[in-house]
């Protein structure tokens, strides 16, 4: 009895970390406009999951401005985006390999 538990158990932590790891996957875009001054960015993104958001192209404002730095118009870049307060966030932003 007490290996079935430890089955089930462990079988519902690797399907809550499947789920955490999909949650958290970072979305592709293309990086169309930096605001460094106003901290914003307009990226061409695909479908952001966790927002349920479908691809489009819009402003975001960035939370760490200095993950701007060596970042030009026409990167592609890999993000993860939020929704603070009734606006839309980039938490963490990179160029794409």
């Amino acid at each position: 009895m007490k290996k079935v538990m430890m089955f089930f158990v462990a079988c519902a932590l690797t399907a809550t970390s499947a789920m955490a790891d999909e949650h958290d996957a970072m979305t592709e875009g293309e990086l169309r406009k930096i605001d460094q001054a106003g901290q914003r960015v307009t990226l061409r993104h695909g479908p952001i999951d966790n927002l349920k958001m479908p691809p489009m192209t819009m402003v975001f404002r960035v939370e760490n401005a200095a993950e701007l730095e060596g970042l030009t118009a026409g990167d592609k870049v890999r993000f993860r985006a939020d929704k603070e307060g009734g606006n839309y966030i980039v938490t963490e932003l990179e160029k794409a390999e």
